[in-house]
């Protein structure tokens, strides 16, 4: 279905990515993909359109933003069906990793017969490295295809905010919302829950409970903490099924991958699935009343102790 394609990239910006993660994507981009190709942006969804168009075309490193303004775009299906139509134009086609860019860019992926790059870690030249087994694994890998398509773990990339000289243009694109199926899916609504704290897949300190807090009101003691150093709130997967915190919260490998400075497990027994999503995190110090759990395997830091005894005292040291 694909016909031979041109050396631009086109990134592609979901309804909820906010400016900051935006610019570092394309600083991702323009830094890692060999040849300096031209870089266009498509930017899904009405909220904070005119902030983002705007941060993009001063960054000045972006040749042209494509508007798709419709909150339809949640859908995946529509989103698919509209990248679907502009990915001929372009070798490579990048979202940031997550849910809905991975469902979106997977049917892309379909639509054109192509191979899709999940959660790439680091790009070498025309070699794209992705953990696999849980992270316990890196692949090397590489493709002939004709449209690389791809989602970059934006944490695992370190690279320097970039200002070019661009004026980059902006086109905005009707939306066929009758095409491949998706008349027959509805968007209803969206809904965003406000926090002061930072956002957990971004946060430079995250700290967070596992099971061992036995009850959701226990965890009034890990906000406690956050509050003090300023911290998001992560939760392992056992803490999320016991009911504890919602499982936006979740860290791991079926929860959010990240890469804070400071990771603080306390009550966590340090499952394979949890370890994988703090594989790039910086210091990681665990407090644990069991000796043998497996998450001081991974800490730089682990502390022997009752987390009821434990964390009042920390925090009121703090």
């Amino acid at each position: 279905m694909s016909e031979p394609h041109a050396t631009g990239v086109l990134v592609y910006l979901c309804h909820d990515t906010p400016l900051s993660s935006a610019k570092k994507l394309i600083d991702i981009v323009r830094s890692e993909i060999a040849g300096q190709p031209e870089i266009d942006v498509l930017v899904a969804g009405e909220d904070s359109k005119k902030t983002r168009i705007e941060g993009l075309q001063h960054q000045g490193v972006v040749n042209k933003v494509l508007l798709l303004p419709s909150e339809d775009t949640q859908l995946a299906v529509a989103s698919a069906d509209a990248l679907s139509q502009q990915a001929p134009n372009y070798r490579y086609l990048v979202a940031a990793s997550g849910q809905h860019n991975q469902v979106t860019l997977s049917r892309v992926a379909a639509q054109h017969d192509v191979g899709m790059l999940s959660d790439v870690v680091a790009i070498r030249g025309e070699q794209f490295v992705r953990p696999m087994y849980a992270g316990n694994a890196l692949a090397c890998m590489t493709t002939s295809d004709p449209l690389i398509v791809m989602t970059l773990r934006v944490s695992a990339f370190d690279v320097e905010p970039q200002i070019g000289d661009k004026a980059a243009s902006s086109e905005e694109m009707p939306l066929s919302l009758t095409s491949n199926g998706v008349a027959s899916t509805k968007w209803l609504a969206h809904h965003l829950l406000e926090s002061a704290r930072p956002e957990l897949g971004s946060a430079e300190i995250v700290v967070s409970g596992g099971r061992g807090f036995q009850q959701a009101e226990h965890f009034e003691l890990l906000e406690a903490l956050a509050d003090k150093l300023g911290a998001a709130i992560g939760a392992s997967r056992a803490a999320v099924d016991a009911g504890f915190i919602s499982n936006d919260h979740q860290v791991g490998q079926t929860g959010k991958v990240i890469a804070p400075k400071l990771y603080i497990a306390i009550g966590i027994s340090g499952a394979i699935q949890h370890v994988a999503g703090i594989k790039d995190a910086g210091v990681v110090i665990a407090i644990n009343r069991d000796p043998d759990a497996a998450i001081f395997d991974v800490a730089d830091v682990g502390y022997v102790g009752d987390l009821f005894d434990v964390l009042p005292q920390l925090i009121d040291g703090l």
